[in-house]
This record gives C-alpha cells, structure tokens and sequence, in this order.
C-alpha cells in the first residue's frame, strides 16, 4: 500500500483535480506520506483524504496540501515561508525542496517532537521548527515571501499580515463552520484578498502545550 504505484495513482487523483504545477505533484510523488501516519493507518495515507495524527488534530487531504501549495508558488520563487501549524510535518517536507528555507510554528509539543523526527530521517535541511503561538508568527526571522497556515481562524491574525514580505502571499483557510481558503498579497496599497475554495481544517487555536 505505500508502493511508487499507489503514490502515483494519488499523483493521478491530483492531476484529476485540477493540480498543474508539476514541481509540487513531483514532489508529492516522492514524499513517503504513510511515514506521518499512524502505522495503523499507514495502507490509507495515499487516499485522498485527511487523517487524524492525535491530539484532534489531522494531517491535511493531500489535494488542500498540493492547492495550497501551488497558490503559494504562483506568486514566484519564495526564499522564506512560514507554515503556522507543523502537525504531522507532511506539509513542511512538500514545501522544503520547493523553497529555500521553510520556518514552521507548532502549538503542541508532543507533535511538534515526532514532526522534528520525520523531517531529519529525510534529511530536509532547510527546515526550522520552533514550538509556538501560531498566531505570534515568528517575527524575529521575518518577512517572508509565503505564509501558509493549516488551521483556521475566524479572522485574519494582523500579526500574520505584518510578517508578510512586499509581494507576499499568505494562504489561509478563515471562517468557523463553513471556511474559505484565501489567498492574500500585500501590494504597495495594502492587501489584496482573493477567495478561492470551500475547505474543512481544525480551529486556530491559541496558546501552547507542552
């Protein structure tokens, strides 16, 4: 169930779906996604699907994962993006090889742990993780060029948009039971926001546990 095989009958799915950027779909082909699951789960981490990793929290359907991450790409090369949420850190290792350096916040100490654990076994070297306030960012190695958040406030966080570069793209799902993945680029005038998708993510919560 975790052959090249199934991982490109998923690759297939995506296509399907409407994902075009070939960099991103490369990469989801060459990500071993049963390795941030359960090994209980492992036979269904090529589904399309979202899957729970503990602690109410789940690691995202690769589909939002791969639409996420080619809206964050649209905008040009990034150098630094910020992910709010690690999880399970299947979205930290798509974004590391597409990216020069990936900076991701998780509120939850236990996942953050096992995250850090997958990311070295591999050898993503371009990653920094820190256990943290989602909604504080990670002001001290801002601005960056993309921000992508995998949980869901009611609003927008302004301390997300003040992180973000001149040209920078932050993709977050906003609302409580209906949600809205948007896409915002601060311009010379502000922020522009852009509604692209109903979508399904956990609440943004605050605080962290350790």
């Amino acid at each position: 169930m975790t052959s090249q095989r199934t991982r490109n009958r998923l690759i297939q799915r995506l296509r399907q779906a409407g994902i075009a950027n070939e960099q991103v779909l490369s990469v989801m082909a060459n990500t071993p996604r049963h390795m941030f699951v359960d090994e209980a789960l492992g036979q269904r981490a090529y589904e399309d699907t979202a899957l729970p990793i503990g602690h109410g929290q789940t690691i995202s359907q690769p589909y939002t994962v791969a639409r996420m991450t080619e809206v964050l790409l649209q905008g040009g090369p990034c150098n630094k993006v910020l992910e709010i949420g690690t999880g399970s850190g299947y979205q930290t290792a798509i974004l590391s090889p597409l990216v020069t350096k990936v900076y991701s916040v998780e509120r939850i100490a236990a996942l953050q742990k096992k995250a850090q654990q997958r990311i070295r076994q591999l050898k993503l070297r371009n990653v920094s993780m820190k256990l943290s306030d989602g909604g504080w960012g990670w002001p001290e190695v801002g601005p960056f060029d993309g921000i992508l958040a995998a949980a869901a406030p009611e609003t927008v966080p302004p301390t997300l948009l003040e992180q973000l570069a001149q040209g920078g793209r932050l993709v977050i799902p906003i609302g409580g039971d209906k949600q809205i993945l948007m896409l915002i680029t601060r311009t010379d005038g502000g922020f522009e926001h852009q509604e692209l998708e109903a979508v399904n993510f956990v609440p943004f919560l605050p605080g962290v546990l350790r």
